[in-house]
């Protein structure tokens, strides 16, 4: 039974990826920075008869938060399979390049690519000793240099200041993560979920949280001849699945 952590999954896409993977036989620990709203979720998936996870505390943007969940998980399991990045925050709407706070900044950065920073290295030992260990960090499609400069995409306009520039850096992050454990049996890319209907857009999206969820359980699931180091995101390139950077 692979043994998959997921933080941000006590709601919207988190908690469909955690339900998906479940229902192929994984055991989650559903990572949420609310411990009362992890256990709630895990109620949830728990009436629906999927059994095999609980709740773990985890803040991504704190470390001693993180070194916690690390401490708690390795008192359960010797093996980390999977560990899908997540949690994010938008930093609110409208964010423009000259008038946006620099503290909205730290604050997006800290949680998009800190936080993910920091809970890769604090479970890495634990997904080191998978035999096909996993890693998905959760991008946004909006975060392609290429598209961004292309007045034909249907995103051109939207250039939010501090969230775009976040996952921009958090896709870079990917790609050195994954160069640095080319030799090793990890698979590590960023994966967008899509423009879906959830609480961070006011539901204003157009994909469906389960359509969102199943693309990050692919690239979580996939075998050893998978790709590594890629960007993938069906809402930028919807014949190949692989957005340009």
């Amino acid at each position: 039974m692979k043994k998959v952590l997921i933080t941000g999954a006590n709601k919207s896409i988190g908690f469909e990826t955690a339900r998906q993977l479940l229902q192929k036989g994984c055991y989650i620990y559903l990572g949420s920075r609310n411990l009362k709203n992890g256990l709630e979720a895990v109620e949830k998936l728990k009436a629906e008869g999927l059994n095999e996870v609980e709740a773990i505390q985890i803040d991504v943007s704190n470390q001693e938060s993180v070194k916690a969940a690390r401490a708690e998980i390795g008192k359960k399991t010797e093996v980390l399979d999977v560990l899908i990045n997540n949690a994010g925050i938008s930093g609110g709407m409208t964010q423009t390049a000259t008038g946006t706070d620099v503290d909205v900044f730290k604050q997006v950065f800290d949680t998009n690519v800190f936080g993910v920073v920091r809970v890769t290295q604090a479970f890495m030992d634990l997904l080191q000793k998978s035999a096909q260990p996993r890693i998905v960090n959760v991008t946004s499609g909006l975060a392609s240099l290429t598209m961004h400069n292309d007045p034909t995409w249907k995103y051109y306009n939207v250039k939010a200041a501090v969230y775009n520039p976040s996952k921009a850096a958090l896709n870079m992050y990917t790609v050195v993560l994954a160069y640095e454990l080319r030799d090793t049996p990890f698979k590590v890319n960023a994966v967008d979920p899509g423009f879906t209907a959830t609480d961070f857009n006011q539901h204003s999206g157009t994909g469906s949280v389960e359509d969102a969820a199943a693309r990050l359980v692919k690239y979580a699931t996939i075998d050893a001849d998978g790709p590594t180091g890629k960007f993938f995101s069906d809402d930028n390139s919807p014949e190949t699945g692989e957005s340009p950077w």
